[in-house]
């Protein structure tokens, strides 16, 4: 009966593990995460990539004025002068800042998730396995306990799907940063043009949607916090392979619900937010 026992909770340890690897992974910045190691090669590359984004701002600003102005003797008249230099001084500093621009808009969403973290008293709730439960099984005899080898070994798989599936998913927005990060100074020089400046719009949105999962990501968390702290509840009049298949459907039903609402934290961002 202790492998019953064991396998049941260290499939409930390795969700608290993951959990707890989510709170530490949502508060740290990309600069410290993994010790900074991806940080500096993502800082080269974007270093990198400035050279190329001058030249296509350049060609951005070029395009712009062609399919703005129908004729060059509207460049001569000093407002249209005067706007076209300050779109391109704008532009220009937006590349060459741009870093600058998107750690600022990190650290304003970073604060969000802090003052969500400490409002909502947030701390990582351990799920334990019931002593209700604990007993039953130990009180179970040899031919009944067979079927609850067969529920636990299913119930524990799930469970470890599940953690993986969650904390993979906080891995997969800490890689998207990186991306946006990386390749930042491309898009950023379509702000240059007129005609092309929607580009940069839509990037910097979608920087801002992928840095606001972290907020929805720990709401998450808290609301599923309350719900591990009450035990699903137990029926002791039912067999015992009735009353684990019964807790296990319920606390599997409520991962499902946490781990659903955080694969869909991006599309939940763009439906509140409209980016």
């Amino acid at each position: 009966m202790n492998w019953i026992v064991g396998n049941l909770q260290n499939a409930l340890d390795t969700w608290n593990g993951k959990l707890s690897e989510i709170y530490a992974i949502i508060t740290q910045s990309p600069a410290e995460f993994k010790g900074g190691t991806i940080w500096n090669i993502i800082l080269n590359i974007n270093g990198g990539l400035q050279a190329i984004g001058l030249a296509l701002l350049v060609l951005f600003f070029v395009v712009g004025i062609v399919r703005t102005c129908t004729n060059f003797s509207e460049l001569k008249r000093p407002e249209q002068a005067v706007r076209l230099f300050l779109r391109f001084v704008i532009a220009k500093g937006i590349v060459t800042y741009g870093l600058d621009l998107m750690l600022a808009i990190f650290r304003i969403i970073q604060g969000i998730v802090g003052t969500i973290m400490s409002k909502s008293s947030f701390q990582a709730s351990g799920m334990t396995l019931p002593q209700t439960i604990i007993d039953a099984i130990n009180n179970c005899g040899f031919f009944e306990s067979i079927p609850l080898w067969a529920v636990t070994l299913i119930g524990s798989l799930l469970v470890t799907i599940l953690s993986f599936i969650l904390i993979l998913t906080c891995y997969g927005r800490f890689f998207k940063l990186y991306m946006y990060t990386a390749i930042a100074p491309i898009p950023l020089s379509s702000f240059a043009g007129e005609t092309t400046q929607n580009i940069g719009k839509s990037f910097l949105k979608s920087y801002i949607a992928v840095c606001l999962e972290g907020a929805i990501i720990v709401l998450a968390c808290v609301i599923f916090s309350v719900f591990a702290t009450s035990s699903p509840p137990i029926d002791t009049s039912v067999a015992t392979i009735t009353m684990i298949w019964k807790y296990m459907g319920e606390t599997i039903f409520n991962m499902l619900v946490l781990v659903g609402t955080i694969r869909l934290s991006d599309r939940i961002v763009r439906e509140m937010m409209g980016l």
